[in-house]
């Protein structure tokens, strides 16, 4: 006889994957952790495997555990969508997104379309920052949800949900590629991807200099746009004018990025929950091509 697996057991379960921790996934799943130990014991005995192994006081997985994760999160989120399916016109209120402006441009409007359709009565405010800065209003508390830059450092707080190259970019129209050392602009001293330009370059051997630097992605996408540098860039966020720079041009090959979603564990709620599938299904919906259009 097939086993059916519990859905609540299954959200649990995401919680401690997520939070690293029993007691941390007891307050996100408003249950005592004599209440969250028994139903991963009931778990196990369902799925015939152990699914964590002790480590010190946190929780890991195990390997039939983090098979069980993938399967678990789309349970949850299938569940969630059927819900929502039935309850998102009666949703009002105010729910607030952080998103990178270099994600902004591309990801926003489709998110607000969408979302503003069911949720006509919802107010949505969001709010543009660096990764680093979103992350901190997430630990603070003061933001729902907040797509990030998915780094080593976010844990299993963030939930990946979607992978891109990132790409060495320059002005389809000027030759500042060409340079020696190679004029460049990036982020902020703390920013993922100028690590990874200036690490795979100084491996490459590729002399370099950093000519502008700003936490803005629009000024940079203006100082390679205007010929006076070349800069890296996730697939989602080239834009006109640009040229994508391969191992031809003497641009070595960049780490993928990994786009995150952050949710305030302190103050679940249906709407950031409602807001949270349209962000993963609008994202889920983005192909290659467009993402480079």
């Amino acid at each position: 006889m097939t086993f059916l697996l519990d859905g609540d057991q299954l959200r649990t379960f995401v919680a401690i994957a997520e939070t690293g921790s029993f007691t941390r996934a007891a307050d996100v799943v408003h249950k005592t952790q004599s209440a969250v130990s028994m139903q991963m014991k009931r778990l196990e005995e369902r799925v015939g495997r152990p699914i964590f192994a002790r480590d010190g006081r946190a929780s890991r997985l195990t390997e039939d555990g983090e098979r069980l994760l993938d399967y678990a999160r789309r349970i949850v989120k299938l569940n969630l969508e059927a819900m929502a399916s039935f309850t998102d016109a009666a949703l009002s209120g105010h729910v607030c997104l952080g998103v990178p402006d270099d994600y902004a441009d591309r990801y926003l409007p489709e998110i607000m379309a969408r979302f503003s359709r069911t949720h006509p009565s919802v107010e949505l405010t969001v709010i543009c920052e660096p990764s680093s800065d979103l992350t901190e209003r997430i630990k603070a508390g003061t933001l729902d949800l907040a797509i990030i830059t998915y780094t080593a450092d976010s844990g299993r707080q963030a939930q990946v949900i979607r992978r891109e190259r990132l790409l060495w970019v320059a002005s389809a129209r000027h030759s500042a590629h060409n340079e020696t050392p190679v004029p460049l602009a990036l982020g902020r001293p703390t920013c993922q991807w100028r690590d990874a330009a200036i690490t795979a370059l100084a491996m490459y051997g590729r002399h370099h200099r950093l000519l502008y630097s700003s936490p803005n992605a629009g000024a940079v996408s203006a100082a390679v746009l205007a010929g006076l540098a070349v800069s890296v860039f996730p697939e989602s966020a080239l834009r006109p004018g640009m040229r994508v720079l391969g191992t031809a041009e003497g641009y070595p090959p960049l780490p993928p990025c990994d786009i995150g979603l952050l949710r305030n564990r302190h103050a679940p709620s249906p709407l950031a929950d409602a807001l949270a599938q349209h962000i993963i299904q609008g994202l889920d919906n983005i192909t290659e091509a467009d993402a480079a259009e």
